[in-house]
């Protein structure tokens, strides 16, 4: 785990300042690249998606963590820490979800780079973010639209800070994105509903649907816990078999960043004890999908989860999803 597990923009710039090291300082706030693009590096594509939306042709957007790639387990890599130090603008999600990452983070804000966490003002909402101890966040903000809706604002305020010249173009677009956001948020909303009560239960690889489950009225069950650096054991399988015998649960769910075998474990164990349960598909957790497509966007990745649960559950959704795109 980091040193700096719970900190903030603020925190880190104060705390790169100290530690100021061999990163350098390749670039300062309020440049930019030859071509007039502001360089942008995030972490997660979500992020990168939020940013590429507000931003326009004002940025130029590169992502560290890739499809399908779990990061909570990332480890930068030299060539990482080559892109950051070439940024003009940093953003990360916070909240511990790159917890291997902090340490960079800490070296490239020494340098004097605005280096932000898209959930400080989140996390300044006192009791919206979710625990599950005094030292641990729940990271997985993007789950609930109404949440990073919020992280949007904070991308929007720290593009037109780090370029006021452009603050208007930077406010129309976040207006426009968050209107698109609220209808993705009522299409969730009226979706998840329409699931018959008792049949309302996410069951997934981990831990990654708190937000949404709390937003949208769902219960959800995780093998494993908030980051899949823990290991399901073989009590937790078997609990877990019990309770969805029990409930006579239909479906459950792999993601696409982790691996399958625990949730497969769970449809043998079922089936053991005389209850057919489905894989009801592959969602989206902590990667996007495939860049270029519909649910390698925020939009797309969220109405993809929607509809898949909602239509593998029992509810009603329409087939292609909110916008007619899904594959």
């Amino acid at each position: 785990m980091s040193a700096f597990p719970r900190l903030g923009s603020l925190a880190l710039a104060a705390i790169g300042s100290l530690v100021l090291s061999s990163c350098g300082k390749s670039s300062s706030a309020g440049a930019a690249a030859s071509d007039g693009k502001a360089r942008v590096v995030t972490t997660v594509a979500m992020i990168g998606d939020v940013v590429g939306q507000i931003g326009g042709e004002r940025v130029k957007v590169e992502n560290l963590i890739g499809e399908g790639v779990d990061p909570h387990l990332y480890k930068p890599t030299a060539s990482d820490v080559k892109k950051l130090q070439a940024a003009d603008i940093v953003f990360y999600n916070g909240l511990m979800l790159e917890g291997k990452m902090t340490d960079i983070f800490v070296k490239i804000a020494g340098s004097g780079k605005p280096v932000h966490a898209v959930t400080d003002s989140i996390r300044e909402q006192g009791s919206y973010v979710m625990s599950v101890s005094p030292e641990h966040y729940d990271p997985h903000v993007w789950m609930d639209v109404t949440g990073w809706t919020n992280a949007a604002g904070d991308i929007a305020g720290s593009l037109a800070k780090f370029d006021p010249a452009h603050e208007a173009e930077y406010k129309e677009r976040a207006a426009t994105y968050t209107a698109e956001l609220k209808k993705l948020d009522d299409y969730a909303r009226t979706s998840l509903a329409s699931i018959p009560e008792k049949q309302r239960v996410l069951v997934t690889a981990h831990d990654a649907f708190n937000y949404m489950a709390r937003a949208y009225g769902l219960e959800v069950r995780g093998i494993q816990g908030i980051s899949t650096e823990s290991e399901a054991g073989l009590k937790d399988i078997n609990q877990l078999v019990d309770f969805i015998v029990a409930r006579q649960i239909p479906a459950v769910f792999v993601e696409s960043s982790v691996p399958r075998k625990s949730v497969e474990a769970l449809v043998e164990g079922a089936k053991a004890k005389g209850h057919q349960v489905k894989i009801g598909g592959e969602l989206f957790s902590d990667a996007m999908g495939t860049a270029g497509t519909y649910e390698g966007t925020y939009i797309g990745m969220i109405d993809h989860n929607v509809t898949l649960i909602t239509r593998a559950l029992g509810g009603n959704a329409p087939e292609k999803g909110l916008n007619g795109k899904l594959k």
